[in-house]
């Protein structure tokens, strides 16, 4: 048999819709007794639990997605006249609610005073520019 010689097959197969009585005799397709033979088939709380902690089925969500990056703006840091952004700062603030909650500094805005920008926030490259021409750092 060559590749040019292969053919689609005639009828497509369907996928076997049990439980509907018909021609699949007394119990359809579905066994006699248990769970797998009632209507709704759901699992026991031991069985969802150990089946979202497994990450192949619909368990173990992202951690990164569950806490977006808060995005800080130039504009926002001149108008709060702090010299020094960390994390902390911004929790007592309130713009974070953790320290672990990632940051990052937009270019929106403009600042005028030099700003020291801490370890751990990140920062694009137009906002870098931009403090490190008001004299401000990044650590």
């Amino acid at each position: 048999m060559q590749l040019h010689e292969l053919k689609p097959k005639t009828q497509s197969t369907s996928k076997k819709r049990v439980g509907r009585g018909g021609t699949r005799g007394k119990t359809s397709g579905r066994g006699e007794k248990g769970q797998g033979a009632r209507s709704g088939r759901k699992y026991r709380p031991a069985e969802r639990d150990l089946y979202m902690r497994i990450p192949k089925l619909r368990g173990v969500k992202n951690l990164r997605k569950s806490h977006p990056a808060f995005a800080l703006n130039i504009g926002l840091i001149a108008k709060l006249g702090i010299a020094e952004v960390t994390k902390q700062i911004l929790v007592e603030k309130g713009f974070i609610s953790t320290i672990k909650q990632p940051v990052k500094v937009l270019s929106v805005g403009e600042i005028k005073k030099p700003v020291t920008i801490a370890k751990g926030i990140k920062i694009s490259k137009e906002a870098q520019k931009k403090i490190e021409a008001a004299g401000g750092k990044i650590e």
